[in-house]
């Protein structure tokens, strides 16, 4: 049989390096379906993986996090109509956490475009905004073009492409592009290069950061890769270093000049420090909240991105540097002057402490039934070594962001600059994918479970066995309360809760789990939350861990200011069905600074 453009397609993308591709079948791709298999049959190095996901969406997560997780390409495959539209949160959070994403999508047959055939869209105009590339194939020649180009933009731009195939055309023979006018010739291959700023820049830069006396740094996920460069920097400035939540696992949190994660999920160290810092250094982040950074003017500030157009959106930096964080750390360091004075590190250290002192309270206060920031704080000394958390958003994200301590060899992400609910468990699916031999923990809310991710359950059911290592746990946060949105009407807005929209139904989350073939654990026993933990990760299959969490305790941000405070308090006056339990467990939580654990 003649290698057909699905053929074709598969062979280039594994001459690519691609090794696995997550996504849902339909008649729309058949065709690459049909050359799957056909390489799967024939075996050795020409054969990719495909994972089977519950749904589209939830296979460009995936392939949003193989990315973050491997550095590698992430490819997903959908059908057309519906198919296609399913990616595209996915990848939107891989486009807005910078990961290279490589979207396949079906369309109908060329000659029935344009007839408004059952599932045809316009896919070139679904895609054009989420992805920097995107092309619709037309004939066989034109494949070979369409797939280099596609993944040399997204590896080389660090974003997403997107290739959509008519069904007839998969199914062709394939020929190579003619060697005459209106055909191009391309080939395969990338390199990423070496990105450093000019000498004279990283003088500036130095002169800036050696000028000052309190300097403080955020880092991000930029700053992944460059955790030896990182310590370095911050010994010889004597600075304290912040952590956006897609940085989380660049630093070791055993440093004591680690103040932790920064904003509305930061730790009180971080808020202290960048209100009362001279200079900023920030390395691969884009943090998006300025109001928790230095107050403007009051802080000279020096930024490192890859991207240039990420320089200076938050702060008014006084240099902006482009450059890949580990190498342009490595050319400043040279040029950067040991600090002599320690006491503003010693300040730094001293806050620190008191914030895991505060934390470490606030985690042992009563609750009805359970403490949700017990739930972290009991598995962080529990973490194996080499982990990979992930996170989805909501209320769960606080406890993630602040209570969790990483040590080095740990991974950790979630859907960052999206902070799309339902993607802690597709994220775990794909580490698990990424790195088959290391512990993967998911922490996910009740209201996401319910949204999509109970159904990716059915997936890990699939391909466990597969898997070196088989610790997979997702713990449910179960407070039947869209938890996150309901604090944000009540504090953002001073609304009380709006049962109707909040208030989500009790599901047996750990039956689901037994149900198909894992260990179940429900907890509603606050002395049970570290037993639990221990079963769970000396568990031989995957677990569901399902803890009875209490709605009112609230997500604290490291600071209040009088406009939230006001809200709050004009919350109370409309009316809160859980008006008692709300003041009762803020009281605890905003006095566990001064108060001993209560247990």
């Amino acid at each position: 049989m003649s290698m057909t453009v699905g053929d074709f397609i598969v062979a280039r993308l594994r001459a690519w390096g691609v090794k696995k591709i997550f996504g849902y079948p339909g008649d729309g791709i058949n065709g690459v379906f049909g050359a799957l298999r056909r390489a799967q049959e024939k075996g050795g190095d020409g054969s990719i993986q495909f994972i089977q996901a519950r749904h589209e969406e939830m296979a460009a997560f995936m392939a949003s996090a193989y990315a973050k997780f491997t550095g590698e390409l992430g490819v997903c495959i959908a059908t057309s109509g519906p198919g296609a539209t399913h990616l595209l949160t996915g990848l939107y959070d891989a486009k807005l956490d910078h990961q290279p994403v490589l979207a396949l999508a079906g369309q109908q047959a060329r000659t029935a475009l344009g007839a408004h055939y059952q599932q045809e869209l316009d896919l070139q105009s679904l895609f054009k905004d989420v992805a920097s590339y995107v092309e619709t194939a037309s004939a066989p020649p034109q494949v070979r073009h369409l797939i280099d180009r596609a993944v040399r933009t997204s590896l080389g731009g660090r974003c997403v492409s997107a290739l959509i195939f008519p069904n007839d055309l998969q199914d062709l023979p394939y020929a190579d592009p003619p060697r005459k006018h209106g055909a191009v010739l391309s080939g395969v291959g990338y390199s990423a290069p070496k990105i450093v700023p000019f000498e004279q820049d990283l003088r500036r830069a130095a002169d800036v950061l050696n000028a000052g006396k309190k300097v403080a740094m955020l880092i991000g996920a930029g700053a992944l890769n460059a955790t030896d460069e990182v310590i370095a920097i911050a010994e010889k400035l004597g600075a304290g270093c912040a952590k956006a939540l897609l940085g989380k696992a660049a630093l070791p949190d055993d440093l004591p000049w680690v103040t932790g994660a920064i904003g509305l999920l930061g730790t009180p160290a971080s808020s202290r420090m960048m209100a009362e810092c001279d200079t900023l250094l920030m390395v691969g982040s884009g943090f998006p909240y300025s109001e928790f950074l230095p107050k403007e003017g009051r802080a000279r500030g020096v930024q490192i991105d890859l991207q240039p157009n990420m320089l200076s959106i938050r702060y008014p930096m006084e240099v902006n540097l482009v450059g890949d964080a580990r190498e342009t750390l490595k050319a400043l360091l040279p040029l950067l002057q040991e600090k002599s004075d320690r006491s503003w590190r010693q300040t730094v250290e001293s806050h620190v402490r008191e914030s895991w002192k505060t934390l470490e309270n606030r985690a042992g206060q009563k609750a009805n039934p359970v403490n949700p920031q017990r739930v972290t704080w009991e598995l962080s000394p529990r973490l194996p070594d080499r982990a990979i958390i992930t996170s989805d958003s909501g209320s769960c994200a606080n406890w993630y962001a602040r209570d969790l301590k990483m040590r080095r060899g740990m991974s950790a992400s979630l859907s960052g600059g999206l902070a799309s609910m339902g993607a802690a468990v597709p994220y775990a699916i794909a580490a698990k994918f990424a790195h088959p031999d290391r512990p993967v923990i998911a922490l996910v809310g009740d209201g996401a479970m319910q949204m999509n991710n109970m159904a990716e359950l059915i997936t890990v059911a699939k391909y466990w066995r597969e898997w070196t290592n088989r610790q997979w746990i997702v713990c449910v946060f179960n407070n039947e309360d869209l938890n996150q949105v309901t604090w944000e009407q009540r504090v953002m807005e001073g609304d009380p809760k709006f049962v109707a929209s909040q208030q989500i139904p009790n599901v047996p989350y750990h039956k689901f789990g037994e149900l198909i073939g894992f260990k179940g654990f429900y907890v509603d026993d606050p002395e049970q939350v570290g037993p639990a933990w221990d079963e769970a990760l000396a568990a031989s299959v995957p677990v569901v861990l399902e803890i009875k969490t209490d709605p009112d305790v609230p997500p604290l941000p490291p600071h209040f200011t009088l406009d939230q405070a006001r809200k709050f308090m004009s919350m109370l006056t409309k009316g809160d069905d859980r008006e008692g339990g709300i003041l009762r467990e803020t009281a605890r939580q905003v006095l566990s600074g001064v108060l001993p654990r209560d247990k």
